[in-house]
C-alpha cells in the first residue's frame, strides 16, 4: 500500500499488567468506503523489531464493479509483508511479478535500493462485489540489505505451517513458532504469524524475542487480569513469558523480533537508515527514474507535497 503521511496522534491507554510495555489504541479511518487502523509508527514507538508499519485493511465490502485501485508507486529499504482474511488483490511490481494474494497466503516484496508495485481489484473480483480484510506491514530491512536489489517472494496457505489443538490454530507466516518455521526468508530475527481463538483458549507468548506485540485483529482477550479488545496493539516488555486468555472467538497478529540495527527515518513509502537517501529515493521518483510497472504503467502515485 502506499501511505500519505498524517500528523494524527496515535493515543494510549492505561493498563495494569506488568509485561505490557505500552497499548497502542490505532485511528481508524474510511477511506472511501475502506476502513484503515494504522497502528505503527506510533508515538513513541516506531518499531516492533523490524515492523515499522502495521495496517489492518478492512473488513470492506465494495459494490458490485468497484473495488482497490492502489496506482503504481515506489518503495526504498523495507519489505512488505501483506496477508489477507478475506478478499484477493491482485500485486503487479517493477521486476514483472502479477500475482493474486488471497486469504491464508503471504506476499513478501523486499524493495531494497528500490521498486515499484500496484494493488488492484482484478475485473473479476469486481464482478463479485469483492471484500477485502487484512493486514499489510512494511519490515525494515537490515542496513546490510537496504541497498540489494528488490526481490519479490509468494507463499501459498499450504506452504505456511498451521499449528491446530485446544482450540486454538497458528499459520506461522514469517520466522520460528511453537517449533515451526516458516518458509518465508527475511534477513532479520522476526517473527509474524497469525493465530484465531475459541473462548477459553490459551495462547502463550514466550519471550523468544526482545520485541513482541499482539494486535488483536477480532475478539477480546484477557492477560493477568486486564482485559484488552479489537483494535489494541499490545507490545511487551522484554524477557517476560506472556499467556493470552481468549474471551471471546478472536483473531490476533503476533509479530516482533530482535530490535533493528538502529532508527529508521520514514516519509511517504520510504524507509531508510539514511535521511540523504529518502531526498535522493524522493528526487529518483519525482524525476521518473524509477523502474516501470509492466501491465500498470499508465497511471502511478504523484510525490506528496515535500514535508519532513
Amino acid at each position: 500500500m502506499s501511505w500519505t503521511p498524517t500528523n494524527d496522534p496515535l493515543t494510549g491507554e492505561a493498563h495494569a499488567c506488568d509485561g505490557i510495555e505500552q497499548v497502542i489504541v490505532p485511528r481508524a479511518r474510511d477511506l472511501g468506503g475502506f476502513s484503515v487502523r494504522r497502528a505503527l509508527p506510533a508515538a513513541g514507538r516506531q518499531m516492533v523489531g523490524p515492523f515499522i508499519f502495521f495496517d489492518q485493511m478492512g473488513p470492506a465490502e465494495f459494490l458490485v464493479g468497484t473495488g482497490i485501485d492502489v496506482r503504481p508507486h515506489p518503495h526504498i529499504g523495507l519489505a512488505t509483508v501483506t496477508y489477507l482474511f478475506d478478499g484477493e488483490i491482485m500485486h503487479r511490481d517493477s521486476l514483472g511479478t502479477a500475482m493474486a494474494i488471497k486469504p491464508g497466503e503471504l506476499n513478501l516484496m523486499s524493495a531494497g535500493n528500490g521498486i515499484v508495485h500496484s494493488e488492484r481489484t482484478a475485473p473479476q473480483e469486481r464482478a463479485k462485489g469483492p471484500r477485502l480484510y487484512g493486514i499489510q506491514a512494511w519490515a525494515a530491512l537490515p542496513k546490510s540489505h537496504e541497498e540489494a536489489a528488490p526481490q519479490f517472494a509468494h507463499y501459498d496457505a499450504a506452504q505456511l505451517p498451521r499449528i491446530s489443538g485446544d482450540g486454538k490454530t497458528v499459520r506461522v507466516v514469517m520466522g520460528s513458532m511453537f517449533g515451526q518455521s516458516s518458509p518465508a526468508e527475511f534477513p532479520h530475527p522476526s517473527f509474524y504469524a497469525e493465530a484465531v481463538l475459541a473462548p477459553g483458549a490459551v495462547l502463550p507468548l514466550d519471550a523468544d524475542y526482545d520485541e513482541r506485540a499482539i494486535f488483536i485483529v477480532s475478539g477480546e482477550i484477557d492477560i493477568a487480569g486486564d482485559s484488552f479488545a479489537a483494535g489494541r496493539l499490545l507490545v511487551f516488555k522484554p524477557g517476560d513469558r506472556i499467556s493470552v486468555l481468549a474471551t471471546a472467538q478472536s483473531r490476533l497478529i503476533l509479530l516482533g523480533g530482535e530490535p533493528m540495527d538502529g532508527p529508521r527515518h520514514i516519509w511517504w513509502n520510504f524507509v531508510s537508515s539514511s535521511k540523504d537517501r529518502i531526498g535522493a529515493a524522493k528526487a529518483d521518483w519525482k524525476a521518473k527514474r524509477f523502474a516501470s510497472v509492466p501491465g500498470d504503467s499508465d497511471e502511478f502515485i504523484p510525490l506528496p507535497d515535500d514535508r519532513p
